[in-house]
């Protein structure tokens, strides 16, 4: 599954000629591309999809959004190893001949 997901910018650097970000998505921290939207602020809310940073988004919305996707397991599903959570998925009953 691929979600956009909220995240609050922690830092900002070129990379290789591309303007990339530390963006902390509710304890996860990942490598995010600002080409979308270069003048964005430490410390501001980006939705992020497929590793850019596609719009800005309040605080408030980004956390209550991050806390429904926790609430669903959405985040576990979208950051956590892949590997492991379709080893867990193939061993439960319902995962099983999918």
């Amino acid at each position: 599954m691929c979600l956009a997901v909220p995240g609050r910018v922690l830092s900002t650097a070129e990379v290789d000629g591309t303007l990339m970000a530390q963006v902390d998505f509710g304890g996860v921290r990942k490598e995010v591309c600002l080409q979308y939207i270069p003048d964005v602020t430490i410390g501001e809310y980006v939705v992020v999809h497929v590793g850019f940073a596609i719009q800005r988004l309040d605080e408030r919305s980004a956390q209550d959004t991050l806390a429904n996707f926790e609430r669903l397991g959405i985040l576990a599903e979208e950051f956590g190893d892949g590997f492991e959570l379709a080893a867990k998925h193939k061993e439960t009953p319902e995962g099983a001949g999918r």
